[in-house]
């Protein structure tokens, strides 16, 4: 008996079974803004922004170099807003932070 006897012996011949192909579903595109930091003013816009679906980049360099206390209020109150909607935010070292709705992730 040769090689392939003793394959179909012990493993039974298996039906084709055809995988239904499913349909790409068409996607929304997600946008990307770049906005400027001025002040606490600014953050209620922002979250409407986030909700909306957008991801932001936002310029906080001028407002560092202008009022570090305001710049600091702002990103608490940024990362408050972050932790209760479940969106993620981080910082970079040109002054910019970067904030994420909930479907998609900041990789650190």
């Amino acid at each position: 008996m040769d090689l392939r006897g003793l394959l179909k012996r012990f493993r039974p011949e298996r039906e084709a079974v055809e995988v239904p192909v499913e349909e790409e579903q068409p996607r929304e595109k997600v946008s990307i803004r770049i906005e400027n930091l001025t002040g606490l003013v600014d953050v209620d816009r922002f979250a409407q922004l986030l909700r909306e679906g957008n991801i932001l980049f936002l310029k906080s360099r001028e407002l560092q170099r202008k009022d570090l206390g305001q710049l600091q209020l702002a990103v608490q109150k940024l990362k408050r807003l972050c932790t209760n909607y479940g969106y993620d935010i981080a910082g970079t070292e040109d002054g910019y932070l970067v904030m994420t709705p909930k479907f998609a992730q900041i990789l650190r």
